[in-house]
């Protein structure tokens, strides 16, 4: 399993979260952290130094909103979910990243890579 460079693990996290939180609707840090590792088959591989700072600036976006709940095991857990503004992000994140794969794999195609 080969690693994935640092700058491109930067460069998806708004992307993967925002997606993240889409599908699930709602999530919590451990659980936004989860969910990546078991999307990548365990190549990303995250931390929570990592993803706060990426959630607190999204936040500060008004990309999520998040709210303070108690979890099922009574423990105060910080849940994210994507705003409005949040879903357009999203949709033109998923456009660039589309543009970008088709770009390289035409580019790869030319070389037989």
């Amino acid at each position: 399993m080969s690693l994935i460079s640092k700058d491109l693990v930067a460069a998806s996290t708004t992307p993967l979260i925002l997606s993240i939180l889409l599908d699930e609707g709602e999530s919590y840090g451990y659980a936004i952290i989860a969910s990546v590792r078991e999307l990548s088959n365990g190549v990303i591989r995250w931390t929570d130094g990592m993803l706060y700072p990426v959630l607190h600036r999204l936040e500060n976006h008004g990309l999520v909103k998040s709210t303070w709940r108690l979890s099922d095991e009574g423990r105060r857990r910080k849940y994210y979910r994507l705003t409005a503004e949040g879903h357009r992000a999203l949709e033109r994140e998923r456009l660039q990243w589309l543009r970008v794969h088709s770009t390289l794999e035409r580019a790869w195609a030319k070389h037989g890579v």
